[in-house]
C-alpha cells in the first residue's frame, strides 16, 4: 500500500541528502521525488495530495532541489502536480516556491514560474500575482532560446488588469529595441498595440 497523505515526514536537510547520496546526487534527487510522489497517489484518491501537510511537502521538495539543482523536476511537480486541484492558500505556497527558486536560476526554471502565473490567473484569478510572475521572467531571464510568449506574458496581463498606459508602453518599448525578428510575430504584436491605442481613445 501507499503510505497514506498525513504520513509524510519532516524533510531532512539538503545535507544530510547528499551525504547518503555517496556521491550520486542526480539518481537520488529522482527516487526521492519518486517516494515524494507516492505519498497520497493512490488510483482510489478522487483529489490527490489535498490532505498533504504543504509544509512538510515544501522542505522536501527544496531539499532535493537543493540535492540537484540541475533537475527541472521538483519545480515542474510544485507547478503541475501539487498546485492543481487544491485550496488555494497550498496553491500560493508552492507558486511561492518556485518563486523563489526561479531566481537562483531564471534561464533554466522560468517554465514552471510561467505555469504558475498561468494558474495564478486562471484557477486563482489573481492577476496582480500573475503580473508579478510574468514581470520576473521578463526582466530576469537572459537566454535569447526562451519563447517570445514567455517574455511577452506581462503586457497581455496588463491589458487584462485593465492597465492599458502600462501596456502600451511595453508594448511599444519591446516593439522599438528591434528585438522581434519574425515578421509574423511583429505584425500581432503592432495589431496589439493598435487596438490598446484604441481602446485607450
Amino acid at each position: 500500500d501507499a503510505p497514506g497523505a498525513t504520513d509524510l515526514p519532516p524533510a531532512p536537510s539538503a545535507g544530510a541528502l547528499r551525504l547518503a547520496a555517496f556521491g550520486e546526487t542526480a539518481a537520488l534527487a529522482r527516487l526521492a521525488m519518486v517516494w515524494l510522489q507516492a505519498f497520497d497517489s493512490r488510483g482510489d484518491n478522487a483529489i490527490p495530495y489535498q490532505r498533504l501537510d504543504y509544509v512538510r511537502l515544501t522542505a522536501w521538495l527544496r531539499a532535493i532541489l537543493a540535492l540537484d539543482p540541475r533537475s527541472g523536476y521538483p519545480l515542474f511537480a510544485a507547478a503541475r502536480v501539487y498546485a492543481e486541484n487544491v485550496g488555494s492558500e497550498k496553491a500560493r505556497r508552492m507558486f511561492d516556491f518556485v518563486f523563489e527558486e526561479f531566481a537562483r536560476d531564471p534561464n533554466a526554471r522560468w517554465p514552471a514560474l510561467a505555469h504558475a502565473a498561468l494558474l495564478a490567473k486562471h484557477r486563482l484569478n489573481d492577476l496582480a500575482l500573475a503580473r508579478r510572475y510574468a514581470a520576473a521572467i521578463q526582466r530576469q531571464t537572459t537566454d535569447a532560446s526562451i519563447p517570445s510568449w514567455a517574455r511577452q506574458m506581462e503586457i497581455f496581463i496588463l491589458e487584462d488588469m485593465n492597465e492599458l498606459e502600462a501596456a502600451k508602453v511595453m508594448l511599444g518599448g519591446l516593439l522599438a529595441t528591434g528585438r522581434i525578428r519574425d515578421p509574423e510575430e511583429k505584425r500581432f504584436l503592432e495589431g496589439r498595440l493598435a487596438e490598446i491605442e484604441r481602446r485607450l481613445k
